[in-house]
């Protein structure tokens, strides 16, 4: 293929200080194509990413600015606003729009730019991408948003009104790492960040302000407030660089792929973005689902957490990347036109054997469509019963129902699932003399592990507790419903919701959903495999308005719908297809304390009795988008 080749020699121009328009200035290191010691003498498209994490990191640049600009491209890698070498202070996502609106135009008056802007990155690094395309910059040209919101209140940030305690973590151990001068003009200020162990923060709920390390960085501590506090759908969530949804009309209509992954924390929020422009817009728009993890680093892997997907599921980011910017940004045929609107894995079809990594072999393909959703998807409607089954027949009973105590104080703990930065720091090497030349890997420790696992608790499970190697299932607080062995392979793929029926003893309380699919027992897994699928929350104070809670009445029977994560899998023949059913996901969503408390300011938790009602007036049922 007609892809640019690396023909050029690579010159720096370290910490440009782009000018936003309040004055603070961004700093910038621009990549650019040279031979002979000299930069290439004609204007050229330039490539822009904006980081919070260290535009020096050096897997980063390899990766990312020295294989493009190697290539013929400008690249342009940005510290965000008060992280590293940048000026001002960070606001977190509220601040990326205007500061990348004001980077490209920058980008694009500068003598050695053609005026063809182009923009990548993964997670925060596509967040500020869909954040200045809200505001509609005329000079850009392109994008590959890899891995991003659409509507942060619904699927990023927060969840079903719960808060993702991925982010208030993040925020902790991302301004100990930050370097920025002005954030640690004090060194007791980065003697205390350091210090902080995240996993003791979670096991305290809810924080106080000003009685925890973040407390020595006030615009951090700030921001962890807001998500942690305001649950109603107010102003703070109206934000264009926040809540992409809101303004999909306003969006420059550039030719712009959306990327992500069936285990990936922005599984949702990407599809969304993809039809929500797409339909809006010209575009073109291209949709792109693997079965990875989030980052671009998974991108390469064929497993996904403690399932190997099969060779096929390994995927060439900057191969794929060159096609594209080569023909939206000089204009070479790399065959992009003529490629499918919709690229999705199918997972599933493996053999259900443990491979030589350890992993079971769920297996999986790609397969090209024209469309999302699924327009010859059969919505089927698998009904929850008294005696655990999961049935396409709706119950009879007319008074059925399942009970179950949930305790605040001891949650259901996350095994796998959709989930990205739950971590914590690990310490300084004394070695070390500048914690800022230290990869991020290495000072960043998960405490949950993303993607496809058996649901069973484990040592390296946090918040589990012996005896270890239970099920989650064999829990009191975790409900069953299952189909008997299936006859014929099933492919669900498509959006999934958990309709339901339930009443509480508690003015407000958690509801949680999460699609499973069971393997067999075989020789490797005796006890067969749990694999979860996908998973989510309601609260109930927001199950008739995100904007005005309401608090539930004792015993009360109530219908709520439970959004999961859209998924492709494949449940095969002889597995079984189950939903569990509770009111936590320990730390995937912050905890339910049930006593109707403003939200992240809760002074004690209580008990609840909640129940799901399967009757034949309260049919609960898991509605499956069916394929073939």
């Amino acid at each position: 293929m007609p892809f640019s080749q690396p023909q050029y020699d690579v010159i720096v121009m370290e910490d440009v200080m782009v000018p936003a328009r309040d004055g603070v200035r961004l700093a910038t290191d621009i990549y650019r194509p040279a031979r002979n010691g000299d930069f290439a003498p004609e204007p050229l498209p330039v490539i822009l990413e904006r980081t919070p994490y260290n535009k020096r990191a050096q897997d980063r640049v390899e990766r990312n600015a020295r294989y493009f600009a190697r290539r013929g491209y400008i690249f342009a890698m940005q510290d965000c606003r008060g992280c590293f070498r940048s000026e001002g202070e960070m606001g977190f996502f509220w601040q990326e729009g205007p500061d990348g609106y004001d980077t490209v135009e920058w980008l694009a008056g500068q003598p050695w730019c053609n005026g063809k802007i182009g923009t990548t990155g993964t997670s925060y690094a596509g967040w500020t991408q869909n954040s200045l395309a809200a505001l509609h910059p005329p000079h850009l040209a392109c994008m590959w948003v890899n891995e991003a919101a659409s509507n942060g209140y619904t699927s990023s940030l927060r969840q079903g009104g719960a808060l993702e305690l991925r982010f208030l973590t993040w925020l902790y151990w991302h301004a100990a790492v930050n370097t920025n001068a002005e954030l640690k003009k004090d060194p007791a200020v980065a003697k205390a960040l350091d210090g902080v162990d995240t996993r003791e923060l979670l096991k305290h709920m809810p924080i106080k302000p000003g009685q925890t390390p973040l407390a020595q960085t006030p615009s951090y501590e700030r921001r962890a407030f807001d998500i942690l506090t305001r649950g109603d759908y107010d102003e703070l969530w109206k934000d264009p660089s926040v809540n992409f949804q809101l303004h999909w009309d306003q969006f420059a209509d550039v030719p712009t792929v959306f990327s992500s992954a069936w285990y990936d924390s922005y599984t949702r929020a990407n599809l969304e973005n993809y039809v929500g422009l797409s339909q809006r817009k010209r575009g073109p728009y291209r949709l792109l689902m693997g079965p990875w993890t989030h980052g671009d680093v998974s991108m390469e892997h064929t497993f996904s957490g403690g399932i190997d997907l099969g060779p096929e599921a390994s995927f060439d980011y900057n191969v794929e990347r060159l096609r594209w910017f080569d023909r939206w940004l000089k204009g070479v045929d790399t065959g992009v036109d003529a490629d499918p609107p919709v690229r999705i894995f199918v997972m599933g079809g493996g053999d259900g054997r443990r491979d030589r990594e350890g992993r079971l072999n769920h297996g999986g393909h790609w397969r090209n469509e024209r469309e999302w959703p699924l327009s010859r998807a059969r919505y089927v409607n698998y009904h929850l019963h008294a005696d655990g089954s999961l049935q396409a027949r709706p119950p009879r009973h007319r008074d059925a129902s399942t009970t179950y105590r949930f305790d605040p104080n001891d949650p259901v703990p996350t095994v796998g699932g959709n989930v990205s930065s739950l971590a914590t720091l690990r310490p300084i090497p004394d070695y070390v003399a500048d914690p800022s030349v230290l990869p991020q890997v290495m000072r960043v420790e998960q405490i949950v592990l993303a993607g496809g696992w058996d649901q069973r608790e484990r040592p390296d499970v946090f918040g589990a507790r012996p005896p270890y190697n239970m099920p989650l299932s064999a829990r009191h607080d975790v409900l069953v419903f299952q189909t008997t062995p299936l006859e014929r392979d099933t492919e669900v793929t498509g959006p999934i919701e958990v309709k339901l029926w339930v009443s509480s003893d508690a003015p407000d309380t958690d509801f949680t959903a999460k699609l499973i699919d069971i393997y067999p027992p075989n020789e490797d897994y005796p006890n067969g495999y749990a694999l979860n699928i996908s998973d989510s929350i309601l609260r109930m104070r927001y199950r008739n308005s995100w904007e005005k809670p309401e608090m539930m009445r004792p015993g009360e029977v109530y219908p709520i719908s439970v959004t999961l994560y859209p998924t492709c899998n494949v449940f095969a023949k002889g597995h079984r297809i189950r939903v569990d059913i509770s009111s936590s996901n320990f730390p995937r969503f912050d905890v339910n304390p049930n006593t109707g408390e403003p939200l992240g300011r809760n002074t004690r938790t209580q008990v609840a009795l909640n129940t799901v009602h399967h009757s034949a007036d309260c049919p609960s049922h898991l509605e499956l988008p069916v394929v073939g």
